[in-house]
């Protein structure tokens, strides 16, 4: 989703915005991509350790042992001397929101939300048999066939 660096970036803008543990900057990104990505723990919380070893951010053990996480302000400088590079990132995240959930292609997204209750409906509500299944599964890889060939 971010090229080489960008989460430290993301995650001191969101800092800058309001201290946040861990699971709420996860959680942010991910509602800031409607769920269409969610960075794992694995990143984040190594990225804030990093940060905090650069002097970015600073780390508050709260009680019950979770730490919250605040921009310092040599992290704010760090934003303000990267400012177009910031910028940059989130016009992108910007951009992916409104073209994947946005504009044209609301309706296209509302077919597959329709598409997605039909095959797992079908599949849960009843002991669906494996020729039924079979069956999906070939009238779903046809689709994914003619959609590829719209737009080559």
């Amino acid at each position: 989703m971010f090229e080489q660096g960008d989460l430290k970036y993301v995650i001191l803008q969101l800092l800058e915005e309001k201290p946040r543990h861990g699971y709420e900057i996860i959680k942010e990104l991910e509602d800031r991509f409607s769920g269409a990505y969610s960075p794992s723990p694995g990143t984040v919380y190594p990225t804030l350790t990093m940060l905090v070893d650069l002097g970015f951010a600073v780390a508050r053990e709260e009680e019950g042992g979770k730490k919250i996480y605040e921009i310092t302000e040599a992290g704010r400088a760090h934003l303000a001397e990267h400012k177009t590079t910031v910028d940059d990132i989130f016009e992108r995240m910007a951009q992916f929101g409104s073209s994947l959930f946005g504009g044209k292609m609301t309706d296209v997204n509302r077919a597959f939300a329709d598409l997605g209750r039909a095959v797992y409906g079908s599949a849960f509500r009843r002991n669906v048999e494996s020729d039924v299944l079979a069956k999906m599964r070939e009238v779903l890889e046809r689709a994914a066939k003619e959609i590829d060939g719209l737009t080559k």
